[in-house]
């Protein structure tokens, strides 16, 4: 891919589809990690002298229907305080848009244009019109062939892939291309649902692949433990059972929990028990790891050449349920081997145990994130490729 440091933008004009998809209450971000992390590449480019358009989606508005709740305004805000200069949100902006060189404005949320997901071709090229250089800096949403992702990439004069999403591309292909030995796949969260070929690509790949959460519910129940009330997926177990023995073939490991906490409700006040894995109630539900477990799999990670982590251990948001996560945390962040995290929980774990500043690379994508784990060609990614 041609990318922004090899792209001539003094003084052009430079639109970036960047992602500002951040949590929005009572009028304002709650959560700004998104959008710092793209103002290094607006900053560059109104260094440069470019006039600056900045595109973005936020939340799931219907599609071609302006609502306030969606609008980027809140964002707009925030990103003027974090640059120092005065960002604009221009709501009509898809027929042109007025931007002085060394100026930075917002575009109102791409998905009140109707014709966006479809990736209408119309739309695409509208907002190819609107500049000289089209910068692709949103990994988080090159999974998806959008206008404003993909389309809009075809038409434009000039395309590159902008810092942010060159470098989560790098660090991917380190962890997944050439990776250091063991190489070492947390894989956590509710189900194997939309994580299934993750998991199978998975173990083609990796020396140890750690489940977590209501995912290493339904691997126990496939591995013949009675697991009570747990969240698991019944319908996948069987699955579950070819994937524990695929990996047997195949010389990985997937280590399950030998010791568990448990509730009889799901409560932020639940009282937990510890249990041996054999010895779980038929009206308890699994919530976490215990300390047995957590050592053993915090062990594997320390040890690690290479770590991939991907969601949480257990239900890290209840106190008295996060040691599982906590200990992986802590385990990834000792890891002398290069580390990569991705994906919303990880990121509000990592957070949670203050270990950002100890993870080689934290990736703002998820659903991207895992398709290229998985192998996947992502849309945005090919037409970069192709433009260049």
């Amino acid at each position: 891919m041609k990318t922004l440091d090899q792209t001539d933008i003094s003084n052009k004009r430079v639109l970036i589809r960047v992602d500002l998809n951040v949590p929005i209450r009572e009028g304002r971000v709650s959560s700004d990690a998104r959008i710092q992390a793209s103002v290094p590449t607006i900053r560059r480019a109104l260094d440069a002298g470019a006039a600056v358009m900045v595109m973005s989606h936020l939340g799931r508005p219907t599609e071609g229907q302006p609502d306030p709740q969606y609008s980027l305004k809140p964002v707009a805000e925030k990103l003027t305080e974090l640059l120092g200069v005065t960002v604009e949100l221009v709501t009509d902006w898809i027929d042109g848009v007025e931007v002085q060189a060394g100026q930075c404005v917002l575009l109102e949320n791409v998905r009140f244009l109707k014709g966006e997901k479809a990736n209408d071709d119309a739309l695409a090229k509208k907002m190819a019109e609107l500049c000289d250089v089209f910068v692709m800096d949103a990994f988080a949403t090159a999974h998806r062939a959008q206008a404003s992702t993909e389309g809009v990439i075809r038409h434009a004069k000039v395309t590159c892939a902008g810092p942010l999403l060159a470098a989560e591309v790098d660090a991917l292909d380190k962890a997944l291309a050439d990776p250091a030995r063991p190489l070492v796949a947390i894989v956590g969260g509710a189900k194997i649902t939309g994580k299934l070929e993750v998991l199978e690509s998975l173990i083609d790949k990796v020396d140890q692949l750690i489940v977590g959460g209501g995912i290493a519910n339904t691997f126990l129940a496939a591995a013949g433990y009675r697991i009570g009330t747990s969240l698991h997926e019944a319908d996948l177990v069987e699955t579950a059972r070819q994937l524990i023995e695929r990996a047997r073939q195949k010389g990985a490991d997937i280590p399950l929990p030998t010791d568990v906490l448990t509730a009889e409700r799901f409560n932020q006040q639940a009282h937990a028990t510890l249990r041996d894995v054999n010895r779980i109630h038929a009206d308890e539900m699994i919530l976490d790891i215990g300390p047995e477990s957590a050592g053993k799999l915090a062990s594997i990670v320390r040890e690690a050449g290479t770590v991939i982590w991907n969601g949480p251990i257990g239900v890290f948001e209840f106190e008295s349920f996060h040691s599982g996560t906590q200990a992986i945390a802590h385990a990834v962040a000792a890891c002398p081997g290069f580390t990569l995290a991705g994906g919303g929980d990880t990121i509000a774990a990592i957070e949670k145990f203050n270990v950002r500043d100890r993870i080689d690379y934290i990736s703002t994508a998820g659903g991207a994130f895992l398709e290229y784990v998985e192998g996947k060609e992502l849309p945005a990614l090919k037409a970069l490729k192709e433009s260049a």
